[in-house]
């Protein structure tokens, strides 16, 4: 065999040693399955790989700690993807790279393509493009579309904060919440966050330019999120508005504090800031603020990762025959990775580890009954 490149590859799950072999899985025998599927097309869910194929789509356009690379440089991510779903899902998930950056094209191209595959992830589309792609594609196909950037940040982020405020006390309807980014990351926490009982009042969203708020001048989700969320209309800099704050959650860029604007938080504040591979404050220096911190790094405690998610979301949402992600099954989720840490948590362990054989089964478990499966 020759050397070859890449992380992934295709391997047969049937026997093809001889023409008997060629004749049930090739010509003639698979007429019959094609006859099958062509009278009841839902019957390739279990007589094809379709059942267990995840579709991994991008166009490069704001990949993790780079930005906008463009698709050939995005299919290295991708595969790494693909291979972290096979490891720990038992997923056969293919990269899907492309050209185009116009929403219509890469609808279309998801759409026609949807029929080979039981799941959609979007990974590492630029805002505000990606909102738009994502609900056209949930609003024209009849199985599931994830957001990785947006719910999966969301889903671990939101089990981890359970984790948080339990340590310092804190119950979410009370709690007051900065979160800096306004993209696909931080919107869908704030939208997560309200539908699990964080107040309007509670949620300050921040941009570039400090707070957001209905006296600004927004559109698209952002002004969404001046409509739904900071109902006291707090105004000025991340910083400004930190007052006060009982959580920090950084899902933007790199070192947007200093460790001593930490101190206008309320006592023990939460601190995540999980701008990869570097955070929005440095570690070290929160770390005298912080009764609880987190980052997106693996070097440090409370790495707060996507990985975490998406295999078991997507096993969960491949298991149940879903055509769709739900709140539900979002809220469900986070409630199943926070508890499997339950009471062995502390400042320092407040979600599990990735290689938690638990972690998969309960999250897929916990995707299929919120799915009523």
């Amino acid at each position: 065999m020759s050397d070859r490149a890449g992380k992934i590859e295709i391997r047969a799950r049937v026997e093809l040693d001889d023409a008997d072999d060629l004749a049930v899985h090739y010509t003639p025998g698979v007429a019959e399955a094609a006859k099958r599927i062509a009278a009841e097309p839902s019957r390739s869910r279990t007589e094809t790989v379709k059942g267990n194929a995840v579709a991994i789509v991008s166009d490069g356009s704001a990949l993790l700690g780079l930005g906008d690379q463009g698709p050939a440089a995005a299919l290295p991510v991708m595969e790494g993807k693909a291979a972290l779903f096979s490891r720990f899902a038992d997923i056969d998930a293919w990269p899907i790279c492309i050209a185009s950056r116009e929403p219509d094209d890469v609808v279309r191209t998801v759409r026609d393509l949807a029929t080979s595959f039981g799941a959609i992830n979007l990974e590492d589309v630029a805002a505000p493009r990606c909102f738009e792609i994502e609900r056209r594609l949930r609003e024209e196909l009849d199985i599931p579309v994830f957001h990785d950037d947006q719910h999966g940040t969301a889903m671990v982020v939101l089990a981890a904060l359970h984790n948080a405020l339990a340590l310092t006390g804190r119950d979410a309807a009370r709690t007051r919440v900065v979160i800096a980014g306004a993209g696909a990351a931080g919107s869908a926490t704030a939208r997560l966050l309200l539908a699990a009982g964080y107040t309007e009042a509670g949620i300050v969203v921040c941009d570039s330019k400090g707070a957001l708020h209905p006296g600004r001048q927004l559109d698209g989700e952002k002004a969404w999120l001046a409509e739904h969320t900071n109902s006291d209309r707090a105004e000025g800099s991340l910083v400004e508005v930190l007052d006060g704050a009982d959580v920090f959650i950084g899902v933007s860029a790199p070192d947007l504090l200093a460790p001593e604007d930490l101190s206008r938080m309320a006592d023990r504040p939460v601190v995540f800031a999980l701008a990869n591979p570097d955070p929005e404050v440095d570690p070290r220096g929160a770390q005298e603020h912080a009764a609880v911190l987190a980052t997106g790094r693996s070097d440090l405690p409370n790495q707060i990762n996507n990985v975490l998610v998406f295999p078991g979301v997507l096993r969960g949402l491949l298991d149940a025959g879903a055509d769709t992600l739900t709140v539900d099954m979002q809220l469900a989720g986070a409630r199943a990775i926070a508890e499997l840490v339950g009471d062995d948590r502390s400042p320092e362990h407040i979600v599990p580890s990735v290689f938690d054989e638990r972690l998969v089964p309960a999250l897929a478990g916990a995707v299929c009954d919120a799915a009523g499966r």
